[in-house]
């Protein structure tokens, strides 16, 4: 499948892909892959950043290679690495045949025989769908050290290996880079990307999520869900529900055939919700009660059919 063409295209696409997204996100993706930019999607986890980059490459039938951040990524696992054993192997063949020319030999085991290709030399390769779609998810794990490496990639399409040289992609990938924020992304990074900023969806674009995702939760769980998660992070909590806990914890109390949310239901299933004790803690009892409450009185002064 072809790049969409318009803004309107953009959200189609997302659409097919059952990601429902406003206006403004669909302007920036099309704007990435129309500029063949990379896209630098920051907010909170659990808002939907790395979907995006799924269901772009289901929806365009493109291939995804996902490069998975963590504290202490180095080159050897993100881009490529030597294959010594099998390079060792080569040697001792070399030597058994007598083979002494040490720059010969060099040449023989520092080529693409011997490389190991990691995600971000992967996503420099042709592929018969098109240029794969590279995501790295996570960025802000990392150190700045690694940061900087990407610097040439993002530039340029291109890694050089000191050995062998540099390589480039025929064509770009589309890349998507995710970032919860846990700390701030040099400058650098960022002018080589086109930005945006993944905020939590407005109690109306949740519910049409929440139905999308899990159809089979009745209209009146879903919206008091809904309902009770948007009251929930405008409280004081260490972390607020991501859209992917609204999901889970609708589609738990749906299992657990509960069809309108109660006090006890909340209390026995907030570990699905918030993941951690002492927001538990601050919410289960009475506070949740009181939330219900409201919820509750909001949805039943909303319009029949709003």
């Amino acid at each position: 499948m072809s790049l969409p063409q318009s803004v309107d295209a953009t959200l189609a696409l997302l659409g097919k892909g059952r990601y429902v997204a406003d206006r403004s996100l669909a302007t920036a993706l099309y704007l990435a892959l129309a500029q063949g930019r990379p896209l630098f999607l920051e907010g909170e986890a659990g808002v939907g950043k790395t979907e995006i980059a799924k269901v772009v490459s289901e929806v365009l039938g493109r291939r995804l290679v996902r490069l998975q951040c963590y504290e202490g990524l180095d080159v050897a696992s993100a881009v490529y690495e030597w294959n010594y054993a099998a390079q060792m192997i080569e040697i001792r063949l070399a030597e058994a045949e007598g083979v002494h020319d040490r720059e010969q030999l060099g040449t023989d085991i520092f080529n693409q025989r011997f490389l190991i290709k990691r995600p971000l030399l992967q996503a420099l390769e042709s592929d018969l769908a098109g240029p794969p779609v590279l995501l790295i998810d996570e960025l802000d794990r990392t150190d700045e050290p690694f940061e900087a490496y990407l610097l040439e990639l993002l530039s340029d399409y291109q890694i050089t290996i000191p050995e062998i040289g540099t390589i480039r992609a025929d064509s770009p990938p589309i890349t998507i880079i995710t970032s919860n924020r846990t700390r701030e992304i040099h400058d650098a990074l960022k002018r080589r990307c086109f930005y945006y900023w993944v905020d939590y969806p407005d109690a109306k674009r949740e519910l049409e999520i929440l139905r999308l995702k899990a159809p089979d939760v009745s209209a009146r769980l879903s919206a008091e869900v809904v309902g009770f998660v948007q009251a929930l992070r405008g409280a004081d909590l260490f972390k607020a529900p991501g859209v992917a806990e609204t999901i889970d914890w609708a589609s738990a109390l749906h299992q657990l055939d509960i069809i309108e949310l109660t006090p006890e239901a909340m209390d026995n299933t907030l570990g699905v919700l918030l993941k951690y004790q002492d927001d538990i803690v601050k919410v289960r009892g009475s506070e949740a009660a009181k939330m219900l409450d409201q919820v509750k009185s909001e949805i039943a002064a909303q319009p029949v059919g709003g």
